[in-house]
């Protein structure tokens, strides 16, 4: 794949001299993410392309006619690397609408973004990714759009708004910044070939488009079957031999710090050895409005891998040129001639503080300020109402057991630790009075449901979790990857139906409730994943929502806003919910809640 430039007869005249760049941006130190240089040098850009760069890096003092161009801006001596690119992220993720998300992430570098609209497929179907593609035109970024390959993320366990066979991946394929398949979840389908994932899987390969992976603690065999279906990336590698595998086989590994799972430091450690980073990109996955707005975007994520020993150059290479080569774009995420002018200026390769972003070679940032309009658009899927759930009562939020008193053996999911998404399910003996389960006698247990709320389903799985964090009340999210359900985990019934009643009212969004009250919330109408408020104003919510969550016990948790959003992710092992009950991730099942 390529960008064309519109006229590149042109294109070709600049480079010759023969007419003037619009731009020349002067006096840079310029890293060269071919070679790993750096040397200074000036930049002529036509028409959102480099037509040529004038420099001597080897002293030899070739005669050359100066760059003219209509505009001038002087590099003062700085370093000017690629536009960043983001190699896989969910923008329904920040809780912000592409054009706001925009205005948040450009002026930290980042101008490409590898998205995958899966969220708000699989709360509105074809019309949540039309959305995404419609929304994100006329911006001073690039968002690559993926189409959904797993909604839901795995059939027949769970429900969602829609459900994408290969007709619907095909459909997708044919808008203009739809450049392959998204994550694709279903592994064990994959590896097995379920005929579902096999028909999507062909559709594209036939187009000869990315495809992005998904197969966390898949190694062996497996992982060799997965590779040969066509996934070619992977951004769930957790633990540094992860990495290690996957870059062996060729598979590129975008290395993740997002606001839930930060693995960069894991992988960067263990990898260091390797000779080659070729197949290392980076990426952010999930990164909230606070944290953009706090610590940065996708230049925050090659500070980290600087700080865990990376040199400079390989961090930005692997944040540039690797993932343009990963999604196959050849002439992005380096300043070369022919190349998109998509630039920034840094006054230190390891600080990675932007003091200018150009996107298409125009100015869009500057010192931290956005510099180009993002014209405010209204769409109509903004305000669809995506809430479809009646009929609830306090009676909807207790476990009935098959026995009236006594104790009976039920399947707990329990988290392995505070900070990780990843369970178990454990077998222990829990009291019954009154004909429902009772869970009193012990803090740290937790009734969990998961209530659909999409048109034509009435389903409610429930289950029962240990270390989720709270001490007491109820938490409650729409935002619950990756059919976002109404998943609410709560300590009784009544504060349960407050959280269930709240988020109907909103739209959606996440709250908590507590002695019958709704203490906080934060609204997400959009979706039931997303606002459109700014960065700023939705940080400010998500701090409030946070303080309150850790009201409720979620202290020790580095980020309590999105510890209920893994618990519905029947992708992600050992043992998760959805609105069917309770789900054996390795095995594919449902299992029961009683034994």
């Amino acid at each position: 794949m390529k960008i064309f430039p519109k006229d590149k007869k042109a294109l070709i005249e600049a480079a010759m001299g023969k007419r003037p760049c619009d731009l020349v941006i002067q006096n840079v130190n310029m890293l060269n993410v071919f070679t790993g240089e750096i040397y200074k040098a000036n930049i002529g850009i036509y028409d959102g392309f480099i037509a040529h760069i004038q420099c001597d890096p080897d002293d030899l003092h070739r005669q050359e006619n100066e760059l003219i161009g209509k505009e001038y801006y002087d590099g003062c001596g700085k370093y000017m690397i690629p536009g960043l690119i983001d190699a896989h992220i969910h923008i329904e993720s920040t809780m912000m609408t592409p054009r706001n998300f925009a205005q948040a992430v450009v002026p930290h570098g980042t101008t490409t973004v590898v998205t995958d609209p899966h969220e708000i497929a699989n709360v509105c179907g074809i019309d949540g990714v039309m959305y995404m593609h419609e929304s994100s035109e006329d911006i001073p970024m690039r968002q690559y759009i993926l189409a959904p390959s797993c909604v839901p993320a795995v059939p027949g366990k769970e429900n969602a708004g829609a459900i994408f066979k290969h007709k619907e991946v095909k459909q997708l394929l044919e808008l203009k910044r739809v450049i392959g398949l998204a994550e694709v979840m279903d592994y064990p389908g994959v590896i097995h070939n379920d005929q579902r994932m096999v028909d999507i899987l062909d559709c594209v390969e036939k187009r000869n488009l990315f495809m992005q992976g998904h197969a966390p603690f898949v190694s062996g065999r497996e992982l060799s079957a997965y590779l040969c279906a066509g996934p070619s990336s992977d951004h769930e590698s957790r633990i540094g031999q992860e990495a290690r595998d996957k870059m062996r086989a060729g598979m590129y590994v975008d290395a993740r710090e997002s606001s839930i799972s930060k693995n960069v430091e894991d992988i960067i450690k263990n990898i260091k050895d390797f000779r080659y980073f070729t197949y290392l990109t980076l990426c952010t996955d999930d990164r909230e409005a606070e944290d953009i707005l706090r610590s940065g975007h996708m230049n925050d994520v090659v500070r980290k891998a600087i700080q865990c020993g990376m040199n400079p150059i390989d961090a930005i290479r692997s944040a540039t040129l690797n993932a343009a080569k990963e999604i196959g774009m050849n002439n992005l995420g380096a300043i070369a001639p022919g190349y998109v002018a998509d630039l920034v200026l840094l006054d230190s390769l390891e600080e990675m503080s932007p003091c200018a972003v150009f996107f298409e070679g125009k100015l869009v940032a500057e010192n931290k300020e956005l510099k180009a309009e993002i014209l405010h658009k209204s769409f109509e899927l903004e305000n669809k109402n995506t809430m479809f759930v009646e009929n609830i009562s306090v009676d909807d939020f207790k476990i009935k057991a098959p026995i009236q008193e006594g104790k009976i053996k039920t399947r707990i999911i329990q988290y392995q630790e505070l900070n990780f998404s990843t369970t178990d399910f454990v077998i222990e003996e829990l009291p019954v009075k009154n004909g429902y389960l009772d869970i009193s006698h012990d803090p740290t247990l937790k009734f969990v449901i998961v209530i659909n709320r999409h048109k034509g389903y009435e389903t409610k799985g429930y289950g029962i979790v240990r270390n989720f964090g709270t001490h007491t009340g109820a938490v409650g999210s729409t935002v619950s990857h990756d059919c976002h359900n109404l998943t609410i985990v709560y300590d009784i019934s009544k504060n349960a139906y407050m959280v269930a009643k709240d988020l109907i009212e909103l739209g959606g969004g996440i709250n908590c409730a507590k002695d019958e009250k709704i203490i906080e919330h934060l609204p997400l109408p959009i979706g039931g994943l997303m606002s459109n408020k700014s960065c700023y104003v939705i940080a400010q919510e998500a701090t409030k929502m946070k303080k309150a969550l850790k009201d409720l016990g979620l202290t020790e948790i580095e980020n309590p806003l999105l510890r209920i959003a893994t618990l519905a992710l029947p992708v992600i092992p050992n043992a998760k919910m959805s609105d069917l009950g309770m789900v054996d991730v390795l095995k594919q099942e449902i299992v029961d809640l009683f034994i």
